[in-house]
């Protein structure tokens, strides 16, 4: 693997970032980076990255623009250090880590932001939960199938949707109730959970992520076909709304369009095996690893960021409204000494 790192946008990915003033933040746990896409002016991409180790999901509260962000073993909560209208070197978010939970390396996927407060999908132990003050985690939920409370990864839990202030729908990549059960399943034991009623409402995917409840419908991820859509409430069908080259991690929402990681599918038994590969040769394209900017209205693929080099793998996908240029303050330097953010 190549040190080198390329982010390309297409023709109109940087029109697009400031027609809509949003920047997009994305996180990659292959290569354990953190990265802010914005614009540095009219024309000019900003790219600024942080090292997370195995950074993961990523949370945004719509009430405070508090940016959660889980790694290996804890969850942060990122706050913005400037006031409306400030900026620090050109940025206009300065997101400093201001709260740290550990929850030791339990492998938490989406984090999302509810009613009472973050999140998260455990999926070592195959439960949502939420941080604790005095422990590594507080379980909430698990799937109905799952009989007992333990470090296996028995299904896979991966994905969270929040509805009306609920946790609502989950996506796991099998039913299993066995240590890493889920394994034998990849390829079309895929299913999406109702949260509050306790019942699977989708199965027949293969490894789905990132369910999004949005403009009224339920989004997901059909990440081992490649596949953008929807689950038809009614039917409990998955409706394809677009095909993208690589595997589908990450789905961020700004107006009528969708924001969705691609990954290069690793050399592994984790996935061999799927649709995908099937998909690609037939298409004659290689697995591509970058966003991809989709129309919901039409499927089409409008705008994309090409990510080459080191980057081969996604997990999350965050649009961060009302920003331009966002940065944010890491461990490792003198910088998260000299922040300094005052309640006047």
């Amino acid at each position: 693997m190549t040190n080198r790192l390329e982010l390309n946008g297409s023709r109109q990915f940087c029109s697009w970032l400031n027609e809509h003033q949003i920047s997009i933040s994305f996180s990659t746990y292959q290569a354990g980076k953190l990265f802010f896409i914005g614009m540095q002016d009219a024309q000019k991409m900003s790219v600024f990255e942080r090292t997370f180790a195995r950074c993961m999901g990523i949370g945004l509260d719509p009430k405070t623009d508090s940016l959660w962000v889980a790694n290996l073993y804890q969850l942060w909560r990122f706050e913005n250090a400037l006031k409306p209208g400030q900026s620090h070197q050109g940025y206009d978010r300065v997101y400093v880590p201001q709260v740290g939970y550990t929850t030791g390396d339990i492998d938490v996927h989406d984090v999302a932001i509810d009613d009472q407060g973050v999140l998260f999908v455990n999926t070592l132990f195959s439960c949502l939960a939420r941080p604790s003050e005095t422990h590594s985690f507080e379980p909430i939920w698990q799937p109905p199938f799952i009989s007992k409370l333990a470090a296996e990864d028995r299904c896979h839990l991966n994905g969270l949707a929040v509805k009306d202030g609920k946790a609502a729908y989950v996506t796991c990549v099998s039913q299993t109730d066995v240590n890493e059960g889920w394994r034998e399943h990849r390829q079309d034991g895929g299913v999406v959970i109702d949260v509050q009623h306790n019942e699977v409402i989708a199965d027949g995917l293969s490894m789905p992520h990132s369910p999004r409840w949005y403009r009224n419908k339920l989004w997901v991820l059909n990440s081992g076909q490649g596949e953008f859509g929807y689950i038809d409430m009614k039917t409990g069908q998955f409706e394809v709304v677009a095909f993208c080259p690589g595997y589908l991690r990450g789905l961020s929402f700004q107006g009528n369009f969708a924001v969705v990681g691609l990954s290069k599918p690793r050399g592994n038994k984790t996935f061999e095996g799927l649709a995908l590969h099937d998909k690609l040769k037939h298409k004659k394209v290689a697995p591509r690893c970058g966003l991809q900017v989709i129309n919901l209205n039409t499927g089409d693929i409008v705008h994309e960021l090409r990510i080459e080099g080191i980057v081969e793998e996604l997990y999350d996908v965050c649009v961060l409204p009302n920003t331009q240029r966002p940065m944010a303050i890491g461990f490792m330097n003198e910088e998260i000494r000299r922040v300094l953010s005052l309640p006047f």
